[in-house]
């Protein structure tokens, strides 16, 4: 099967053709339909540490898949062959105390799919258990692969939120690119709250507004803090969602959020910020958020299927799969881009 292979050392695909995967026991082969180009993926190739172990070279990156049930191993049961799925990527141990609760996503990212193990940009991935399908019948794979990421992961840490956010509130979102933009739409579909989008693109911005934030800033102009403080008034933001996670971003973050309100650390920027009485007294809490679980997934897809959150998405071949991780390092993809292999 064609494949976007990473040699370790490099920081471009190669694209070449491997042995299709044969699915063992309870496995299941799922012929890909559309494969998620995740910001994710281009810190992994411009950062050698963040790569997964060495020897799994040449890696095969794409955590958000969805496609078609294309083979079934022995004992894999619950899903029929041509069958459209979600592919929950969250792969864990499956008996640990967090996999038993289900939230596999915390049990080891070494595992994880498209990360420790082949992922989606080849023409099928191999998924170990059925238990990490998600059925997504009537609806497009290349259309909603993004489900699986950009939304499932927004999701996740809108839902953390919400006990914040009752009606009068105010909550920002810091960042929206591929996974702010679910957020805002989650934030007006599941909450009360009054959305402020903080973006520093005029083509994200101008997207924000369109998706219902109630305020859009741009952090190159005036003092973005005090506008939020201004807008959400003397209790300030209950819950900011940053999206980024640099240090400029945080700071912001921890920085604006209200008293007793809620700060969600979710972009992997890397940044850090002090966090004290001293830096801030107002008992605000800190927390990050990681993907999601297989069962948030689900409900991801329930609200897609109603047509509550929308997605939009630029099909790319996979042979063009480099030109499209230049374009998303330079900010040029507005919503997500979906390689088709």
């Amino acid at each position: 099967m064609r494949a976007a292979l990473l040699q370790a050392g490099e920081s471009r695909f190669e694209l070449g053709e491997i042995p299709t995967p044969e699915p063992g026991p309870g496995q299941v082969r799922v012929r890909i339909g559309g494969a998620g180009a995740c910001h994710s993926d281009l810190h992994i190739l411009h950062d050698p540490g963040r790569r997964p172990a060495a020897g799994a070279e040449p890696w095969i990156l794409g955590h958000e898949n969805a496609g078609w049930v294309d083979a079934l191993g022995p004992g894999a049961s619950g899903f029929e062959v041509g069958q459209p799925v979600a592919v929950f990527g969250g792969w864990g141990c499956g008996h640990c105390p967090v996999c038993l609760a289900g939230e596999e996503q915390l049990c080891d990212p070494g595992r994880w799919g498209g990360i420790g193990a082949p992922g989606g940009y080849a023409e099928a991935q191999l998924v170990p258990a059925t238990r990490h399908l998600v059925p997504i019948d009537g609806l497009d794979p290349a259309e909603f692969a993004p489900l699986t990421d950009a939304a499932l992961t927004p999701y996740r840490a809108v839902r953390k939120a919400m006990p914040h956010l009752v009606a009068g509130t105010t909550a920002v979102v810091i960042g929206v690119g591929g996974l702010g933009q679910f957020g805002v739409q989650l934030l007006e579909v599941l909450t009360p709250a009054r959305v402020v989008a903080v973006e520093l693109s005029d083509a994200k911005r101008k997207l924000a507004a369109e998706l219902g934030a109630d305020l859009v800033l741009d952090p190159a102009e005036g003092d973005t803090g005090a506008e939020i403080r201004r807008f959400a008034g003397r209790e300030g933001p209950a819950a900011v969602l940053d999206f980024v996670g640099a240090d400029a971003t945080i700071a912001l973050t921890l920085g604006t959020v209200g008293r007793k309100g809620l700060a969600v650390i979710v972009g992997l920027g890397r940044g850090s910020a002090p966090f004290s009485f001293v830096t801030n007294g107002v008992e605000a809490a800190v927390t990050t958020s990681n993907w999601g679980s297989r069962t948030e997934l689900a409900e991801v897809v329930e609200l897609a299927r109603a047509g509550t959150i929308s997605t939009r998405v630029e099909r790319r071949d996979l042979t063009e799969i480099n030109e499209v991780f230049d374009r998303l390092a330079s900010g040029e993809i507005e919503g997500r881009a979906v390689l088709i292999p």
